[in-house]
């Protein structure tokens, strides 16, 4: 589609309608791949198995989190699918053509953060790997800057710079990336866990892991009960549901490519539930295997293969996950903020410039480190910040604009998307609401019950789409989408 006058203060190249859609269901189904097959992906699988205390009650939960993803995933998809635009551009229609930036922000923030934990993790297998030499690992244990060792600060940094090489050329030097990478960490995901099961003398379902060990584990997770309890099955699924909060956002960043509605349906259908499961039955098997062959919990694949004899297969091991996570921070946490500090000065950033602020922002969070500690509070606490934001977007896209949107108004400062001066008032409160019980009293307050972060994303997508349905009949628009 073109777009005839579009304002200069609300576009650009970038943000225009895609104008090629060739990304098939592979293309899309390897978003999944890129974007599950991290070592923060294997890190929370596998301290969510943890959590489920036996193999079966994992798959279920596991599963039953999958069914969620993907059912969410297709609502947005399809959205991007039709209208041809990235998201923040979407957020005009429900947010208004100024207000949109309110959720793009929030959404490269959360980008940025996300950047910075994938980053150290893909640098951290590198460390594990280069400690192996003695004189490198002293080197590690006597240098130290900026609270973090000087070996781990230039892994960083490496790792860091090597990722903006993956995007000079656009979108679909990204798609290339993606669909080399994310099978790429299949192949040595399943080699590292065909050869532990080797060790440990054969394939088993039986973790045998001792219930004390478990309990020390998830001491720090906050949910009530034991392992294996109900509650814990509730919040592994929640986990698991919260930690794509990002991406049911921005997914139409790369759906808006699909050649068609069916090319979106497949490539989730395969990328999501059935990629999910797979991916964490193999995580589940590697930290079974590991614990019997090493006698301890090794939750980061990463400190499996720093243990292994062969220099050879401990190198392949940790640059395949170095490889992997930067496919889900290019895919992740580069393209959406990308996309988002455009959209605020589209005139003066572009998509290149908007990533670089992206990953500046990530270089200058290091020292701080916020995304060290327990897996799920981390996800838990950012997923929270975003679910009163997809509440809203849905309900105005299903709900009340049934689906259709002007999308040249979309770049219009005074067509069908201006509202209040540029600013939808009901999707601000509602936003306002959403985010006092997922967020502001979860995560500051002890008013709560220690459970309710975990719900928290929940909480927010519920709360922020009643509050925007309640009042889109209140204060209905004063001129519809046409």
């Amino acid at each position: 589609m073109e777009i005839k006058n579009p304002s200069p203060r609300l576009y650009n190249e970038d943000l225009a309608p895609a104008k090629e859609r060739h990304w098939g269901a592979f293309s899309i189904f390897n978003v999944w791949t890129s974007d599950v097959h991290s070592l923060w992906g294997y890190y929370l699988a596998a301290s969510l198995f943890l959590m489920c205390g036996s193999f079966t009650n994992f798959l279920i939960a596991i599963g039953l989190g999958s069914l969620v993803i993907f059912a969410l995933m297709n609502l947005v998809g399809y959205a991007g699918e039709k209208t041809g635009v990235p998201y923040p551009v979407l957020a005009r229609a429900s947010f208004g053509v100024w207000g949109a930036n309110l959720p793009a922000l929030v959404r490269a923030v959360v980008a940025c953060f996300w950047y910075g934990a994938q980053t150290a993790a893909a640098s951290g297998a590198v460390v594990a790997l280069l400690t192996r030499s003695d004189a490198i690992m002293e080197f590690h244990k006597s240098t130290h800057m900026l609270g973090h060792s000087g070996l781990e600060l230039i892994c960083y940094v490496v790792v860091w710079a090597l990722q903006l090489l993956i995007i000079q050329n656009g979108m679909e030097t990204v798609r290339k990336f993606q669909d080399w990478a994310g099978p790429a960490v299949w192949v040595a995901m399943l080699v590292l866990a065909v050869g532990l099961c080797v060790k440990a003398g054969g394939f088993s379902f039986d973790h045998g892991i001792p219930q004390a060990v478990l309990l020390e584990k998830t001491a720090d997770a906050g949910v009530s009960g034991e392992p294996g309890s109900v509650w814990a099955l509730m919040a592994v699924a929640a986990t698991w549901v919260t930690y794509f909060a990002a991406l049911y956002l921005n997914f139409c960043d790369f759906s808006r490519y699909a050649k068609n509605k069916d090319a979106v349906r497949k490539g989730n259908l395969w990328g999501l539930p059935v990629n999910l499961i797979l991916f964490s039955l193999v995580a589940g098997v590697t930290t079974i295997a590991a614990f019997k062959v090493y006698g301890e919990v090794l939750l980061h694949p990463e400190q499996i293969s720093a243990k292994f004899d062969s220099w050879f297969l401990a190198m392949l091991a940790a640059l395949t996950f170095a490889v992997a996570t930067l496919g889900i921070n290019v895919v992740a946490n580069f393209v959406s903020p990308a996309f988002d500090f455009a959209n605020v000065f589209p005139k003066s950033i572009d998509f290149k410039k908007g990533g670089y602020i992206a990953a500046g922002i990530a270089l200058v969070l290091y020292p701080f480190a916020p995304w060290e500690g327990n897996a799920a509070h981390f996800v838990g606490a950012i997923g929270s910040i975003m679910g009163p934001l997809l509440g809203i977007i849905l309900v105005d896209y299903y709900l009340i604009a049934k689906g259709e949107v002007d999308v040249q108004a979309l770049y219009q400062e005074d067509g069908a998307y201006r509202y209040e001066s540029g600013w939808n008032v009901n999707a601000l409160v509602a936003t306002g609401v959403g985010a006092i019980f997922s967020s502001i009293l979860p995560n500051f307050t002890t008013l709560m019950p220690s459970w309710w972060g975990i719900y928290g994303w929940f909480i927010g997508v519920l709360i922020g789409g009643l509050v925007y349905r309640v009042m889109a009949s209140l204060r209905p628009r004063q001129v519809k989408a046409g």
